[in-house]
């Protein structure tokens, strides 16, 4: 029996947005199952995001500038993902899974925030401001002029905020927060894109810069509509094994610069502390000698990061090789085992292959195809590559290996932390300066570079 939507109702999907007239078991664009809930439209003023303030027409050259205005804290790895610090005015979203430590690095960034500019607004819809000062207390940030409003209701915060007239907002978390014009669950698909819009309208009508903090699905992205995404200027998300030190932050979105940056963070009993040497933390338990290890040099953003490549390949005790990849984007790596095969005579079609990149990093750049293949070939030998060895090279399907962009900051960073012999594309020699005390060998071919790179 088909179950259609009361007057002035509709049914609305809680994973993406997606509105029917009827109730559908499945939702047709998202493929979530029961996930469609009745809900009211919101009324027409809510809807508004202007205010009815109207702006007139404005030469784009005489348009303030806003860059010199970042408010900066000294968490630089924070101020790094941003592009610089937190722009006034901006609205930025904040994604984790639960219990990877969003609230604890927003009560840092409070802090900071308040030493330097004034007082900071955390709005907590979740947790009492006991456990609030509790937490506080552990972080070491009770000091600095941090207000506490424990409050869901969109219309009572937005009063406090008139009151205090603070330099930043924090929301945790806007899956909380419910106006009471919309007909709708707080959580819900209406109310989180009207609370949404209400923060957005009160940071660009010259209001304070707004964070909200964002619930995840299971499958890791944000909860709500993806209108939310829309809205605000940057989004971040903070990742990492919960049960594990390090955490990555890392922009998926950012109107204020660029969203290839990442800042790393070790979870430790007094909050989370910046790794300001990530390449030497991750390479930090390396084994000397062992066969199927390799090192290559990707660019995050301006940063050089030094990430171990481990392939463990072992004879299939089945009927067809398993491959498996962690880190690495799958389809990529059976690519280069393809290549491998067929350019350098390795018949791997009978050996499983396990590639991980060490330290739970996910390496997206062509730039480590090389030490992929190196990594395997040794592992496939058993032969160990030379000691303080660093690989760079994009693979071709010919075989070819493809020159990779900025190679002399990579290098820098590799000869910092002790590597002294590099294996580079031949492309990239010719504009290379020479590096002291240390042996570059320019490869052009995927069977030269495993005879230069593995130990006789």
């Amino acid at each position: 029996m088909k179950v259609l939507a009361r007057p002035h109702e509709r049914f609305v999907c809680q994973q993406c947005g997606y509105e029917s007239w009827s109730f559908l078991g499945r939702c047709p664009d998202c493929g979530s199952w029961n996930s469609l809930v009745a809900e009211l439209p919101p009324p027409a003023r809510v809807i508004a995001t202007t205010g009815g303030r109207k702006s007139s027409p404005a030469l784009l050259a005489e348009v303030s500038d806003i860059t010199g205005e970042r408010m900066v804290t000294d968490l630089r790895e924070w101020d790094r993902v941003l592009g610089g610090g937190l722009v006034p005015g901006s609205l930025i979203l904040v994604g984790g899974a639960p219990g990877i430590g969003k609230s604890t690095l927003l009560l840092q960034v409070a802090h900071l925030l308040a030493g330097r500019y004034g007082c900071v607004l955390f709005i907590s819809g979740e947790e009492s401001a006991a456990q609030l000062r509790l937490r506080a207390q552990r972080l070491e940030a009770l000091t600095g002029a941090i207000y506490l409003q424990t409050e869901t209701d969109v219309e009572a915060i937005l009063a406090g905020i008139a009151e205090v007239a603070p330099a930043a907002v924090i929301v945790d978390s806007i899956q909380t927060m419910f106006l009471p014009g919309v007909q709708a669950a707080p959580g819900s698909v209406s109310q989180v894109r009207e609370c949404a819009a209400r923060f957005l309208r009160l940071a660009k009508d010259g209001g304070p810069a707004v964070i909200l903090v964002g619930h995840v699905t299971k499958e890791g992205f944000l909860a709500g509509p993806r209108v939310l995404e829309h809205l605000v200027d940057t989004v971040l998300y903070l990742e990492g094994e919960r049960y594990q030190a390090y955490r990555i932050l890392r922009a998926a979105k950012n109107r204020f610069g660029s969203t290839n940056e990442i800042g790393i963070f070790e979870m430790a009993g007094s909050g989370l502390k910046e790794v300001a040497n990530p390449s030497e933390v991750l390479l930090a338990e390396r084994p000397a000698g062992v066969a199927g290890s390799c090192v290559a040099a990707c660019l995050e953003g301006t940063r050089p990061l030094l990430l171990e490549i481990q392939a463990l390949v072992t004879p299939t005790t089945f009927g067809n090789p398993r491959r498996l990849a962690t880190g690495i984007d799958y389809n990529r790596a059976l690519l280069l085992a393809a290549v491998l095969e067929k350019r350098a005579g390795l018949h791997l079609g009978g050996y499983d292959i396990y590639l991980n990149v060490a330290g739970g990093i996910s390496i997206n750049e062509p730039a480590a195809d090389l030490a992929t293949c190196l990594a395997m070939a040794s592992g496939f030998k058993d032969r160990p590559l030379a000691a303080e060895t660093l690989v760079l090279g994009e693979v071709g399907l010919a075989g070819e290996i493809r020159a990779v962009t900025q190679v002399e900051r990579r290098l820098e960073e590799a000869a910092r932390l002790g590597f002294r012999r590099f294996l580079i594309p031949a492309g990239n020699k010719s504009r290379l300066k020479a590096v002291n005390n240390c042996e570059v060998y320019d490869v052009r071919s995927v069977a030269e570079a495993l005879e230069a790179g593995l130990m006789a």
